[in-house]
């Protein structure tokens, strides 16, 4: 039987790139989305373009040839934060749909206006991150709705890091308006809590920037200087439709920790989640009682033992094929948007913030999935 497939192209070859055309072709151990027919590669650096698509065998074009295609219908938009939504009004300007890389803007506006123009088309909008698909957060996923926890009462989530001008070849986005910690690595956390627990209904936040200039420390840029526009430190309080309360710490201003990435807690156990930037790992529980002990779930969902970055994508081109939603939505993301401007909101003003777009939790990965094949 021959697999349906869709027409893509990427705007945006940087440092990401890299996995998403990995996991999509098929590189190394994985299986690739056969479901995703990659039509080329554009970038403002036609340069980067021509060698990223050398790389993988495929073709460089430019974004006005990319945009004008009638092969193309889903473009997968990896530029800078600052881009994000001006780039994804230009696809679906054009009659394309669009998948955006994290955040799906830097404002809930943009965000806003960026599914409001989608919509009027009759267009789709998805957005990464898409670990939350990964085999390890399904199987915690499936805990969760097993309801051997109990009833939710909360849990914690920590990424604390002393920040990535020690690695990242151009480090600056980082530090600038659409960076920090919360934009950055928020949307890994926050979009598994909400596969995992439901809306968010409230925030209370505060946060820091503790240093104006921070040194470039990697190569090519070292011995440089960065502007720091974006607070760096920031600690947050979920509340949840349900009832659960989630402690959050988010820094680029930490040198070591302790914390695991998350755990969630309810009244009869308690259950560690995996790194959410990583769509693998172990999957603990330990139940209420004398003598329990944590014990490893088996994790039996797909995608848990590699980098299925563009799984999202692929679960996307299927709906649109399939004239189904896809769950790495744009609705999900602008919850998480919203809820990410909100740590600042709430910091600034000394208040908790409610939260007002709805949401949905995402039905479970279907396995159909498996191995790339529908």
């Amino acid at each position: 039987m021959t697999t349906k497939r869709l027409g893509v192209g990427f705007i945006g070859t940087g440092n990401i790139s890299s996995a998403y055309l990995r996991a999509m072709t098929g590189h190394e151990t994985m299986a690739g989305f056969p479901v995703l027919d990659i039509k080329g590669l554009a970038d403002m650096r036609p340069e980067a373009a021509q060698a990223r698509a050398g790389e993988f065998g495929l073709k460089a074009m430019s974004v006005e040839e990319m945009l004008g295609s009638p092969d193309i219908q889903l473009i997968v938009n990896l530029t800078i934060p600052r881009a994000h939504v001006e780039v994804g009004l230009k696809a679906l300007a054009a009659g394309k749909h669009v998948y955006s890389e994290k955040p799906l803007g830097i404002t809930y506006a943009e965000g806003r206006k960026l599914l409001d123009a989608a919509n009027k088309a009759g267009l789709r909008i998805g957005s990464a991150p898409d670990t939350f698909l990964g085999g390890s957060h399904q199987q915690a996923r499936a805990v969760v709705d097993s309801g051997v926890l109990g009833q939710l009462v909360g849990g914690t989530g920590f990424f604390q890091c002393p920040g990535h001008e020690a690695w990242h070849p151009d480090p600056g986005f980082y530090y600038d308006i659409g960076g920090g910690p919360v934009l950055d690595m928020g949307p890994y956390y926050i979009t598994d809590l909400v596969n995992l627990l439901g809306p968010v209904a409230r925030v209370s936040a505060m946060g820091s920037r503790l240093r104006s200039q921070r040194p470039i420390l990697s190569e090519p840029r070292k011995g440089q200087v960065m502007d720091v526009h974006v607070d760096t430190h920031a600690t947050a309080l979920l509340g949840f439709a349900n009832g659960a309360i989630v402690q959050m710490g988010l820094s680029f201003d930490v040198p070591a920790h302790k914390h695991v990435p998350l755990e969630l807690y309810g009244t009869e156990a308690s259950l560690i989640v995996p790194d959410p930037n990583f769509f693998g790992g172990d999957v603990e529980i330990r139940k209420r009682g004398k003598g329990e002990e944590w014990t490893r779930v088996e994790v039996t969902q797909p995608y848990a033992d590699g980098n299925y970055r563009s799984l999202g994508v692929a679960d996307m081109a299927q709906g649109i094929l399939d004239n189904r939603p896809h769950r790495a939505s744009g609705e999900l993301a602008l919850h998480v948007l919203e809820v990410m401007e909100a740590f600042g909101m709430a910091s600034a003003a000394g208040r908790t913030v409610e939260i007002r777009t709805p949401v949905t939790r995402p039905e479970p990965l279907a396995t159909s999935l498996r191995d790339g094949r529908v």
